[in-house]
C-alpha cells in the first residue's frame, strides 16, 4: 500500500517537473511564432521598405572581381568538383564541411571565424522567450583588438559566447541547409543573429556617446546557402518608431546567386561572398579603432585633470584641502605636511625640524616633495635671533639667512 502511493507521488512529480521543462522551453526559429516574436519587437525580415543609405556602396563592392577566382586559380575542374560536393551533400554538416569552404575560399589569418557557436552571453534581443543565436558560421574581431574596459561595459552585447576567446563583434554570418533543410528556417536564424550583430555593432559605434547613433546604415551581412543558392541580405538598425519603443533592426536582401549554374555565376557570388567578408570587417576594425581612441582620450583627459588637483594646489588655505572620496591614506599624510599650521612663536629651527622629521614613504622626486612641503608661503617675519631680524622667503632654499652649516643656520 506504501509502495503504491510512493510510486503515485513520484509519476505526480514526475509530470509536473516535465510540464514545468515544457513551459520554459525557449521558442526556436523551427516554430512558426519566432518570427512573430521577431516582428513584436521591431526585428523584420527582408524588409525592402527600409534600403539602408549604403545599399549601392554595398552592392559595388561586391561586385569586384577577386584574383583568387580568376581562370589560372579557379578552373573548369574545379568548378565541376564544387558541384559534384554539392550534390552528394545529404545534410547539413556535409554541406559545412565540403560545400562552404569552396565559396568562402582559404580563410586569411585576419578573418577570424567559428562555427556552430550559442550565443549564450548576449542579453535577449527580444522578450527572452526565444533561443539565442547560434550561427552555423560567423566572423568577428580578436577579443584583445578591443580595450579590455570596453568588453567589460558591453559584453551582454558584443560578446557572444561565454568561451571568451570566440570571435567578438561579429558582423558577419552564414547559414546553411542541406538538401531537406528549411530556407524559412534559414532565413529567421540569419535575421536574428544580423540583429545581434547589428546592434553590437551599434553599442560600439555609439560607445561613451549621449545617445546610441542611427545613420541608416547597413553594418552587418548574413548569408544562406540553401540548395545551391547562395542570397545576401544586410541588417541596419533605425530609431524607435516612437516614445517607449524599441530600435528597430531590418534585414533586407542583397544579391542572390545559383553558384551550381555557371563558372561565372559561381565566380560571381564566391566573389560577393568573399567581398562582403572583407567589408564587413573594415567597418568592425573602424569602429573598434574609434572606440578605442574614444576611451584612451577621455582616460587621459579624466588623469590629467586629477593630476591638475594635486600638481597646482590653490593658494588660498581655506579652499585646498583634498576630498576624502578621492584621496588615500598616504596622500593624506602627505597633505598633511604640505600645509604647516601659522604658529606665530615657531622659529626657524622648529619649521625646519619639522618639515624634514616627517619623510614621505612615497614614489615622489626630491624636486616634488620640495614642492609639496614649501607649497604654503610664509610671509610673516621671524626673529632669528637677538637683536637680528630677517624675512623668510617663500621657499626656505631662499632664506636671507646666511647658511654656516648644512642647508640652514642661524647667524
Amino acid at each position: 500500500m506504501s509502495s503504491g502511493r510512493s510510486s503515485s507521488k513520484r509519476r505526480r512529480s514526475t509530470d509536473i517537473r516535465s510540464a514545468t521543462s515544457k513551459s520554459r522551453k525557449s521558442t526556436t526559429a523551427y516554430d512558426r511564432g519566432f518570427e512573430q516574436n521577431l516582428i513584436d519587437h521591431g526585428v523584420y525580415l527582408d524588409n525592402r521598405a527600409q534600403t539602408p543609405v549604403n545599399w549601392e556602396e554595398i552592392n559595388k563592392r561586391l561586385a569586384n572581381p577577386r584574383p583568387s577566382l580568376s581562370p589560372s586559380k579557379f578552373s573548369e575542374g574545379a568548378f565541376r568538383a564544387f558541384q559534384m560536393s554539392d550534390f552528394r551533400a545529404k545534410d547539413e554538416d556535409d554541406v559545412m564541411i565540403n560545400v562552404v569552404p569552396v565559396i568562402s575560399g582559404v580563410d586569411q589569418d585576419n578573418n577570424f571565424s567559428a562555427r556552430n557557436t550559442q550565443f549564450g552571453n548576449l542579453k535577449p534581443l527580444t522578450d527572452g522567450t526565444i533561443a539565442a543565436p547560434q550561427p552555423d558560421l560567423y566572423y568577428g574581431a580578436r577579443p584583445e583588438q578591443l580595450d579590455r574596459q570596453i568588453r567589460k561595459e558591453l559584453s551582454g552585447y558584443i560578446v557572444p559566447s561565454t568561451m571568451e576567446d570566440k570571435p567578438m563583434a561579429p558582423n558577419f554570418y552564414l547559414e546553411a541547409k542541406g538538401p531537406d533543410g528549411s530556407l524559412a528556417v534559414a532565413r529567421r536564424q540569419a535575421c536574428h543573429g544580423g540583429a545581434s550583430g547589428e546592434r553590437a555593432f551599434s553599442r560600439l559605434q555609439s560607445y561613451r556617446k549621449k545617445e546610441l547613433i542611427y545613420d541608416n546604415n547597413a553594418h552587418t551581412i548574413t548569408s544562406i546557402y540553401h540548395g545551391g543558392q547562395l542570397k545576401m541580405y544586410t541588417t541596419h538598425i533605425t530609431a524607435p518608431a516612437g516614445p517607449g519603443k524599441l530600435p528597430e533592426y531590418h534585414m533586407t536582401q542583397l544579391r542572390s546567386f545559383a553558384l551550381t549554374d555557371t563558372i561565372d555565376t559561381f565566380r560571381q557570388g564566391a566573389a560577393a561572398f568573399r567581398n562582403g567578408r572583407d567589408l564587413t570587417k573594415e567597418w568592425r576594425d573602424n569602429v573598434i579603432i574609434a572606440a578605442n581612441e574614444r576611451v584612451g582620450s577621455q582616460n587621459a583627459e579624466s588623469s590629467s585633470v586629477q593630476s591638475s588637483n594635486y600638481s597646482h594646489p590653490s593658494d588660498n588655505p581655506d579652499t585646498n584641502v583634498p576630498e576624502e572620496s578621492d584621496t588615500s591614506d598616504d596622500e593624506l599624510a602627505l597633505t598633511s605636511f604640505s600645509h604647516p599650521a601659522r604658529e606665530p612663536e615657531t622659529s626657524v629651527d622648529e619649521l625646519v625640524f619639522t618639515s624634514f622629521s616627517h619623510p614621505v614613504e612615497d614614489d615622489i622626486s626630491a624636486d616634488e616633495l620640495d614642492h609639496t612641503i614649501y607649497i604654503k608661503p610664509t610671509a610673516s617675519k621671524r626673529r632669528l635671533g637677538t637683536g637680528s631680524e630677517k624675512t623668510v622667503s617663500k621657499d626656505l632654499r631662499h632664506s636671507t639667512t646666511k647658511p654656516i652649516q648644512g642647508r640652514y643656520s642661524k647667524k
